[in-house]
Parts: C-alpha cells; sequence; structure tokens
C-alpha cells in the first residue's frame, strides 16, 4: 500500500512542483523513511542530513568525478602509488565469451556501488555475463539523487581477486574531515551476515556492537593513505583492504550509505556530523537548481 502510494505520489508531484522542489520533497520524503523525521537541508547539522545535502548542493565536478573507479583508482595510484592499487585487468562493455583470466577474479561496474559478480568458477562466469548488461543501462544512483554518478564513465572492469578462499575480505572504510582520518567503519563478512563496526584512529571501538575486530596491521598507513587521497576535501570517505598485511585501496564514496544508515550510538551521527564543517554559506538555497542543471548533462 505504501510503494503504491509513493509511486502515484512520484508520477504526480511532479507534474505539480519545479524540478528542483521535487528533488528537494523526494530526498525528504526517502529520508523520513528510513530515519522516522525529516531532514533540515538548509542548515543540516548530524551527518546523514549533510549527506542529503551534498545529493542536492554539492556542484564541485572535480568530486563528483571520483565515482569513477577507474578514475579513483588511478588518482590513488599517483598518489599513494601504484602497488597499493588492485590492477585492472580488463575494462570494456561486453564482456568476452571465455575468461582469459585466471580465476579467481572480479567484474564490477565502473559506475555504481554494490554491482559485482566474484567469479570462482564457470558458474560465476556465467552469472557475470548474464548480471553485468543489466549494470550499462542507467547511470547508478538516480532513484537517491545522487547525480554525480552520471560522470562516471558506464563501463565493466575486471581485476584480480585480493580476497579469501571463500566471502569477501574486510572492508576498511576510512571517514576523512577536512584532512584528518577520523573514523574507521569496518565490515565484515559482506555478502552473507553483513555488519559493521566503528573505530576512532587510536582503535577505540564507538559503536554498540559486542563483536570486535583487531586492527589492521597497517592502520597507520592506512590512515595516511586516506589523509592524502582526500587532501582538500570537506568529507570524503576512503575505503581500503588489508590481505596478508598488505594494504589495498579500494575506492572513494560521496555517499556513505547514501545517508540513510543509522548510527549506534546516535551520538555518533551528531559527531560525524560536527566534523563535516561545510561553510554557512555554502547550505542549500539556490544552489540546487545549478546542481541538478550540471547533473543532467
Amino acid at each position: 500500500m505504501i510503494s503504491s502510494l509513493f509511486l502515484a505520489l512520484s508520477l504526480a508531484i511532479p507534474l505539480a512542483l519545479p524540478r528542483t522542489d521535487w528533488a528537494r520533497l523526494r530526498v525528504s520524503l526517502i529520508y523520513f523513511w528510513r530515519h522516522g523525521y525529516f531532514p533540515d537541508l538548509k542548515r543540516p547539522q548530524f551527518f546523514n542530513e549533510k549527506v542529503q545535502w551534498r545529493k542536492l548542493c554539492d556542484r564541485d565536478l572535480s568530486l563528483a568525478a571520483l565515482t569513477d573507479k577507474l578514475y579513483a583508482k588511478s588518482l590513488a595510484a599517483d598518489i599513494i602509488g601504484p602497488s597499493l592499487v588492485i590492477p585492472t585487468l580488463w575494462q570494456g562493455e561486453q564482456l568476452p565469451g571465455s575468461p582469459p583470466w585466471p580465476m579467481p577474479f572480479i567484474v564490477k561496474s565502473n559506475h555504481g556501488c554494490g554491482q559485482f559478480v566474484v567469479v570462482r568458477c564457470d558458474r560465476d562466469w556465467t552469472r557475470a555475463q548474464r548480471e553485468s548488461p543489466k549494470w550499462l543501462v542507467r547511470a547508478y544512483g538516480e532513484w537517491l539523487d545522487e547525480w554525480h554518478y552520471r560522470r562516471a564513465g558506464r563501463t565493466l572492469i575486471v581485476e584480480p581477486f585480493i580476497g579469501p578462499k571463500n566471502g569477501l575480505p574486510n572492508d576498511y572504510k576510512i571517514f576523512v574531515f577536512a584532512g584528518v582520518a577520523e573514523f574507521i567503519q569496518v565490515h565484515v563478512d559482506r555478502g552473507a551476515n553483513h555488519r559493521w563496526v566503528q573505530y576512532d584512529r587510536q582503535w577505540t571501538k564507538l559503536s554498540n556492537s559486542p563483536e570486535t575486530i583487531e586492527a589492521p596491521v597497517q592502520l597507520t598507513q592506512m590512515l595516511l593513505a586516506a589523509e592524502q587521497i582526500a587532501f582538500g576535501r570537506d568529507h570524503l570517505r576512503v575505503d581500503f583492504y588489508e590481505i596478508d598485511g598488505r594494504l589495498w585501496f579500494g575506492e572513494t564514496c560521496l555517499f556513505p550509505g547514501s545517508g540513510l544508515d543509522p548510527f549506534d550510538p546516535l551520538s555518533l551521527h551528531e559527531t560525524f556530523g560536527h566534523l563535516w564543517g561545510i561553510g554557512a554559506k555554502r547550505f542549500c538555497q539556490s544552489q540546487a537548481a545549478d546542481a541538478l542543471a550540471l547533473g543532467s548533462d
């Protein structure tokens, strides 16, 4: 019933509202559905509110370019060195008939999130061939108003898989604010019993989760590399893996959880938001129209 009502509104409201007002309303309704209250888009204080602000108002095209995985990998290689970046085995719009790369490897989209297949056997390869054309049909992030992804090249990437024999490796997501790596959000058992735990840079656990994860061996190098990649940004999340004590750059992220993931404890929502020091003069007013205009290119 709720989904049918939302669909009806999504079809009717754009006919009655200017495009920018409809975008604000759409973002606000999705936020309310997830968090139970409407975001303050004019003077956001909390982290997830500021993620919504970025969607609507941040017009920095150099930031939007980071949604392109190949570009982000190239930038990371220039900044922290190519030895810390997972190599690209292939890129293109259509996978070959049979895999010319040794298994395991990973097929992913260059322009989206969660669009990947780890190929460990022929069955996985068949799945990758079936799923990957769907990723190229449209730009990622449209329904969540993440127009920045339209700046990424719509193509496929193949990389060697660096994770364990089964499952996926731990994902270390570094939250960098104004050039300082403040927090690490560790994602474990992705693809199965996915969960995450948050730590500060001294590896003191901040989450209420009962789970405890050992600090990565390369924590100091990881924090430094994240700060180097995010230099000059008010906020950027930089993701890494550590395999057998070796550090690997993963990707950059503009919209952690699309601003829809809850914080536990809730106080972290305010703490993260406070560190994201966006100047008051940049807050969302008429800038939204320009942002959306750029996003429609």
